[in-house]
This record gives structure tokens, C-alpha cells and sequence, in this order.
């Protein structure tokens, strides 16, 4: 296991300067509420995954290792997109490999990136064995939605950013899925003294689950928002960043995912998919509390970090 360093962080921010949008962070509320949203639901192919795919292609590119076969990866969508995107930009092709599950919406976007979309199994870890074949029988570059240190120190920018624009920040709430996002946000909160609340879905606890076991274990998939959370395990490289002092794990049901999501459009006109909702369920309170409260004055950000969905139904 190769787990990146902060140091890898600021090599990914150089190297993907002006390749990504930074980002924005806004408050929730008028005034001098505590709570803030960074917006990554903004960036480039919807969500935060274009940092980390930006920067797996141009480290290859830079070091000549990026074939005139492509890349390939096995995705719920959303790396996918970003994989197809990164590869178009560095003038190579991209073969994606989806659970035939996947919502037609990503598949759409996949096809418009110019992205060879092959349907495999219902479940991830079926895609990932074809991809996995596929890339030995072909030359093409083998990704990956999350395990990989190039992946991880790309996302990790995003705290970078976030810190910049909140240099008194206390606390960041991220979504959690197969957890590269996680590990880079840890990895750079922990540089700057921020707490970090990992958020999943109660039937996608694959970060949990690892902690409680003390290892890697593969978990049933089974939430409203396992298209872009629903890893069957989380990688070694999370769980080591996860058993850092300054990180909090919470679990979430979809009642409160589906509510969170709901808020965001009703009282902020933000449409973004239920993996991104999942990071402020953690604060709904269901009348027994909420999953994570904040002390008084606690400076808190939610990640908002995708928007690859069908928002038809926030319309009422």
C-alpha cells in the first residue's frame, strides 16, 4: 500500500493547475453561520473525481507512460466521467466499464465525452474484472475509481483549496465510498488541523466496517446512493487515514440522504446527487440527534462534491 503524502497533495496541485476549477465555498445562511458548502459539485464532468483523474493522465503523460491504447476504468459513473474527460483533454481514448445498473444520465455524458461504454454485472466489482481484463488484453492504462495514490492525492487538492478559502475552519463532512475522496481530504486536514467526519450510507458502510474489523472488508451494497458510495470495500490507503486520531466515522440512513437532498434544492436551489447529500445528513437531526453535531461555533464544511443525477424529481 502506497498511502500519498501532503507533499503528493501539492505535486497534484501544481500539476493540475488551471486543468480543473478551483473551487468555491459559500455559506449556508446569511450572516455569520458556521456552516459552509464547497461547491465541487461545479467542477468539470460534475463532480470532484475530474482533480484525481487529471492528475493519474497528465503523471503518466509527463513520465511517458500513457499508451496511444488509452485508459480504462471500472466505475458506478462518476470516475468514469471524469476518466473519459482526462483522456479526451490528453488526446487518448477512454473504454469505461459500468454496472449495468448505472443511471442512464452518467452513460449519456460517458458516450458525449467520446468514452467506449461497456455494461458488466450488476454490481461494481463485476465491471472491475472486465475492466481488469480488458486492460491486459489491450495495453490501455489501467485507473481506478479510488485505489490509487495518484487518484487520492488529486481529490486531496480540494481540501487544499477549501482550506485557502477558510483558514479557520474547524471541521469538514465528506461523503465516503470506495474513499479516495476521503483519504486526500484527511490527508490534508490532518495537515492543517482539521477534523474529519466521514459520512456513509448505513447499507454502504465500507470505511466502517474496515474500521471495526481493522482491515479492508467487503460490505453489502444496498443505498439510494450506491451508484457513486456503494464500494463493496474501502482501500488500505483510507483505513490507515481513517485511524488518524482527528476523524470521526457516521453512518446515515437514506430517509436522512433523501431529506438532506431535498433541503439542499428547497432552501438553496442546489441540485446534486444523493452521494453528495449524504455529507449533510450527518447534521439532520431526527429528533434523537444527528449523526454529527457541531459545538457551538464550530466552523464546519460540507463537501458537496457531485451533481451527476436526473433533478426532475425536486420538481414537485
Amino acid at each position: 500500500m502506497v498511502t500519498p503524502t501532503y507533499d503528493d497533495i501539492e505535486a497534484a496541485a501544481a500539476r493540475i493547475d488551471g486543468l480543473v476549477r478551483p473551487v468555491s465555498v459559500a455559506p449556508a445562511a446569511p450572516g455569520t453561520d458556521p456552516l459552509w458548502f464547497a461547491l465541487e459539485f461545479l467542477q468539470f464532468t460534475g463532480s470532484f473525481k475530474a482533480r484525481g483523474a487529471q492528475n493519474f493522465v497528465r503523471a503518466h503523460a509527463a513520465a511517458g507512460t500513457l499508451p496511444e491504447a488509452g485508459v480504462t476504468i471500472a466505475s458506478g459513473g462518476n470516475a468514469g466521467l471524469a476518466c473519459a474527460w482526462a483522456a479526451r483533454e490528453a488526446g487518448v481514448p477512454a473504454t469505461v466499464f459500468l454496472p449495468d445498473t448505472a443511471p442512464p444520465v452518467k452513460i449519456r455524458r460517458l458516450r458525449d465525452y467520446g468514452a467506449e461504454v461497456r455494461l458488466i454485472g450488476p454490481e461494481y466489482k463485476q465491471a472491475l474484472a472486465a475492466c481488469q481484463e480488458f486492460a491486459a488484453t489491450s495495453g490501455a492504462l489501467s485507473s481506478h475509481a479510488f485505489d490509487h495514490p495518484l487518484i487520492a492525492a488529486g481529490a486531496g487538492t480540494l481540501m487544499r483549496e477549501i482550506h485557502a478559502r477558510v483558514p479557520d475552519l474547524d471541521t469538514v463532512l465528506v461523503a465516503v465510498g470506495g474513499g479516495g475522496l476521503f483519504t486526500g481530504t484527511a490527508i490534508a486536514a490532518q495537515h492543517a488541523g482539521i477534523r474529519t467526519v466521514a459520512v456513509e450510507p448505513a447499507n454502504c458502510r465500507s470505511l466502517n466496517a474496515a474500521l471495526e474489523a481493522g482491515r479492508p472488508v467487503d460490505v453489502t451494497v444496498d443505498s439510494i446512493a450506491a451508484d457513486s458510495l456503494g464500494a463493496p470495500h474501502v482501500s488500505a490507503m483510507a483505513l490507515a487515514a481513517a485511524q488518524h486520531e482527528s476523524v470521526r466515522s457516521v453512518l446515515v440512513g437514506d430517509d436522512l440522504i433523501r431529506a438532506a437532498r431535498r433541503q439542499l434544492w428547497d432552501e438553496h436551489r442546489i441540485a446534486v446527487e444523493y452521494g453528495a447529500a449524504t455529507a449533510l445528513a450527518a447534521l439532520l437531526d431526527t429528533g434523537s440527534g444527528a449523526a454529527y453535531r457541531p459545538e457551538p461555533g464550530e466552523r464546519v464544511c460540507v463537501i458537496l462534491c457531485g451533481a451527476n443525477t436526473d433533478p426532475s424529481d425536486l420538481v414537485r
